[in-house]
């Protein structure tokens, strides 16, 4: 007997497709949570992603049949192997649902003409140079005018899909799950950020997290510059960074040469305890749509400064403090600033939580995408 519970009066019961590949920019955790939402209401949901993928995200413990594509390989390009899993992974499935313009391509090179349509969800904006750069406004183009529906993160996404001609584009905020407070209400809180004070050894000294992939050496460049500044206060903050990536050798390397009060964690799956722990939160990005990070941050009170990017000031408003992108003195100095006014830390705290509490939630989410899907199967 099937576990997956029958679909509510006035669903069509139908197979959807989640194409996520390796997860970046966000796209796995959305997943994970719109994966386990359409299962409780009663949708077959596939998951098509990287074994790594997969293992982190648990898409499988959400409720999902898992189609594990090559890891390595261009998605884009969709070799040989990778177009033969997907097709696989859509035989008889009603729909298909690409995440990020990588598997956007992917789906346009192996699944069009199978007369199933194609939901593509528009997670971030790319800004690569050179070919890369010239080529791209061509990609994009195509994925907007094969999906039927394009979802953007931020209304900017939106309306760039709308430039590259797609027939229907929409506005698709993405929640994240809100952190579980610690067992034990405040008192298991405190002794959490106790704990991983302890862990970094931050218990006598300001600690100062963020988290993101080590991608590029020059996205982190203007962090690492304003870590460079904290060495002159009289209580010098740790800056602890989570995420691996392939920038993470030269990152180190000038770490260890200035002498900078850096520490890369590498990658952790208890980013909201980080966070939690934290006396501020940092995001460096040089651009973001609804950073994970972000939500997770003012979902945990954690005192936010980030870059005004992308979807950022739209997400947060007054709920943190905004610094231009690429700015090492001013991100320096924002949170010098916060570090120095502990009542300005708590506002801001306070502020995070309520403006986490307009957000759109995961049901919100889910029911959006299910109402797609249904627009689509009628």
């Amino acid at each position: 007997m099937s576990s997956t519970p029958a679909p509510p009066h006035g669903h069509t019961a139908l197979h959807a497709v989640q194409l996520v590949g390796r997860g970046e920019a966000g796209s796995g955790v959305h997943v994970r949570s719109l994966a386990a939402g359409l299962v409780a209401r009663g949708i077959r949901v596939t998951v098509v992603a990287t074994p790594d993928a997969a293992e982190r995200y648990g898409f499988a413990a959400a409720g999902a049949h898992v189609a594990r594509l090559p890891e390595r390989g261009g998605l884009a390009t969709a070799p040989l192997c990778t177009a033969t899993a997907l097709r696989a992974a859509c035989a008889g499935a009603d729909l298909v649902h690409a995440h990020g313009l990588q598997c956007g391509l992917m789906a346009c090179s192996t699944i069009l003409g199978q007369r199933r349509p194609l939901v593509f969800t528009w997670h971030t904006r790319n800004n690569p140079d050179g070919v890369r750069g010239r080529v791209l406004p061509l990609l994009e183009r195509r994925v907007s005018r094969s999906a039927r529906v394009v979802l953007g993160a931020t209304t900017d996404l939106v309306d760039g899909a709308r430039r590259r001609g797609a027939r229907d584009a929409r506005l698709a905020p993405i929640a994240v799950p809100a952190p579980r407070q610690p067992h034990g209400g405040g008192d298991g809180a405190a002794e959490s950020r106790r704990r991983v004070r302890a862990e970094l050894g931050t218990l006598d000294r300001p600690l100062v997290a963020t988290a993101a992939p080590l991608a590029a050496y020059g996205a982190h460049a203007p962090l690492l510059d304003a870590a460079r500044r904290w060495r002159a206060l009289p209580e010098q903050p740790l800056l602890a960074i989570a995420g691996e990536g392939p920038a993470r050798g030269r990152l180190q390397r000038r770490i260890d040469a200035e002498k900078l009060p850096v520490r890369l964690l590498g990658r952790r799956d208890d980013l909201p305890r980080l966070l939690a722990a934290a006396d501020v939160a940092v995001l460096s990005s040089p651009w973001e749509a609804r950073p994970v990070l972000a939500q997770e941050a003012l979902h945990a009170g954690a005192p936010l400064v980030a870059t005004a990017v992308g979807g950022v000031p739209e997400l947060v408003g007054d709920a943190a403090e905004l610094v231009p992108y690429g700015d090492g003195r001013a991100l320096a100095d924002a949170v010098t600033a916060l570090l120095d006014d502990p009542a300005r830390r708590a506002r801001l705290a306070t502020a995070g939580r309520a403006r986490a509490g307009t957000w759109p939630t995961e049901d919100d989410t889910v029911a959006q995408v299910l109402a797609i899907y249904d627009e689509l199967m009628t």
